[in-house]
């Protein structure tokens, strides 16, 4: 079985997988971003260094992927490959932050690898609006966040929309994190959890 979070920066994607791992007994695959060489010099310099980011973190989800069916395991992952190439690459690339040449090499880059890709038994999607999102980016104090631009979350919060939206690479729910405080409530978690075993294992589970 093979479940992934998706949703913006600061949605709480980290958060919700670790608390159904936890309930599941599923294994947890998070983001390594401390572990991207290129994240800090990105967030100081989006033009300069948005393709080299965009690849580190393709390859780092693809070997993840790839790991996970070799291993058989039950997983719950911290953000799916679909939204590197989906929403943040042509994001960057709307903007002005990733040169048109770097775009088509990357889309050709993933075009190439996506019949290598298992899609996910489900997607979780966190929608958020934005004071949540910078309220939740400002409490976890990453100082790599610090110089994110609003007008890049919001950006990014309309294409997660229309995403989720054209989504049809498998089952998929939709969770309001401005409503539904998971990591804090115990019932609202419990709304979640219900809501992943109906979709997973039928009404009856």
């Amino acid at each position: 079985m093979h479940i992934t979070v998706a949703g913006n920066i600061g949605a709480g994607k980290t958060t919700l997988t670790y608390l159904l791992s936890k309930y599941f007994g599923f294994e947890s695959l998070f983001q390594d971003n401390d572990q991207n060489p290129y994240l800090l010099d990105f967030y100081s310099d989006m033009p300069r260094w948005s393709f080299s980011l965009q690849v580190a973190f393709l390859q780092s989800r693809l070997e993840k992927l790839i790991q996970i069916r070799k291993a058989e395991r039950n997983v719950i992952q911290d953000r799916t490959i679909y939204e590197d190439a989906q929403i943040f690459a042509p994001n960057l690339h709307a903007m002005g932050l990733m040169a048109t040449r770097d775009y088509e090499t990357y889309k050709q880059l993933f075009d190439t690898i996506s019949g290598m890709i298992p899609a996910p038994d489900l997607l979780i999607y966190l929608r958020a609006n934005i004071p949540t999102l910078v309220e939740q980016i400002q409490k976890r104090g990453r100082n790599y966040e610090d110089s994110i631009r609003l007008d890049y979350l919001k950006r990014l919060n309309e294409r997660y929309e229309a995403w989720y939206e054209t989504y049809n690479y498998g089952k998929k729910i939709e969770v309001a994190v401005d409503q539904l405080n998971f990591a804090d409530n115990p019932e609202h978690l419990g709304i979640i959890i219900n809501r992943v075993k109906g979709e997973l294992y039928g009404l009856f589970s």
